[in-house]
């Protein structure tokens, strides 16, 4: 247990060093923008790249886990997006963002280092494909269910033009492709833009995470309606469930492929989910408030999860 702690806490560490640091010193966050640019669109796309671009092709061709896991994320919107719909008695807009929140975990910044650190490179190729295909179900599911509720401003044709524009120039979405295309060709970067991706890389998750925490406390929490703690319990508990039925059910994957899903799983909401409620308006403040109360729970329960998969006990069924 004490290995686990001492993987984990240096991720939840560097969280609340960045909510501290924004509680201690009144800096206007018009800089943060800058990190997140960095973070965005440089030190992630170069972390993803490396992952796909080294893993061999075969392994990057496994259609059964790309539908359980997308089924067990599809799953888990659905959830938490009829639960919202209850208690808000029917509102679409604010209950496609608790689904969001109850479905899309930090897979871009907590993601991929938590992986690795806790499974090594297998989890490479498992966490490149879990990460393109959350992120293209997701992305694609929110903007139709905004447009179907009147809070898009444009024409449901505009609407799905718009997605696919987002989709396609996604900065980690071209990452990953580039990097499969890399895989397939073989592909050597030269000596020293590989070393420019490793700098780039290794800057990735402590930059992510350290921002989660600045931007988390510059949204404090005004008020947690019943459909956030429903949402972070499906994120963090049900959507793990949903991932070891569904790749019990459609296939044979290897331990470190299954543990390393459920692992992603387990995430807490991702920034993400604040990121469009703001663009949207809605939902504004329960999402600064699902992320970060999911981010503080997700201290027992993912730290959990690591327990289960460093220990080999994540549970595969139907064998």
């Amino acid at each position: 247990m004490i290995d686990v702690l001492n993987l984990a806490l240096p991720y939840f560490g560097l969280i609340f060093l960045g909510y501290a640091a924004a509680r201690w010193r009144s800096i206007p966050d018009a800089g943060l923008a800058w990190m997140d640019f960095f973070v965005l669109y440089l030190a992630l796309p170069a972390l993803f790249y490396r992952i796909l671009a080294r893993t061999p092709f075969e392994e990057l061709n496994n259609i059964p886990f790309i539908v359980a896991t997308t089924l067990a994320t599809f799953a888990a919107f659905v959830v938490s997006f009829a639960i919202a719909l209850m208690i808000r008695r029917g509102h679409i807009a604010e209950s496609g963002m608790a689904g969001l929140a109850g479905s899309y975990g930090n897979i871009g910044y907590m993601g991929p280092g938590l992986a690795l650190s806790t499974l090594g490179n297998e989890a490479a190729a498992p966490v490149a494909l879990i990460f393109c295909f959350d992120t293209l179900l997701l992305f694609t599911l929110v903007p139709l269910f905004m447009s179907f509720a009147g809070t898009e401003k444009r024409g449901l044709a505009a609407s799905i033009v718009e997605i696919l524009r987002r989709i396609v120039l996604h900065p980690l979405i071209i990452a990953t492709a580039l990097g499969v295309l890399s895989a397939a060709a073989a592909f050597e970067p030269p000596v020293a833009l590989e070393r420019l991706f490793v700098f780039l890389q290794s800057a990735a998750a402590p930059c992510a995470l350290f921002a989660l925490g600045l931007t988390v406390a510059l949204r404090p929490i005004q008020k947690v309606p019943w459909e956030v703690p429903f949402a972070i319990v499906v994120k963090l508990i049900v959507h793990p469930l949903f991932v070891i039925v569904l790749l019990s059910l459609l296939g044979s994957f290897s331990p470190s492929w299954t543990s390393t899903a459920v692992l992603m799983a387990a995430l807490p909401p991702a920034l993400s989910v604040f990121v469009f409620a703001r663009q949207y308006d809605t939902w504004v403040e329960q999402a600064s408030g699902a992320v970060l109360l999911g981010t503080l729970v997700s201290v027992v329960t993912l730290t959990t999860v690591m327990w289960l998969v460093k220990n080999d006990l994540v549970p595969q069924l139907f064998r």
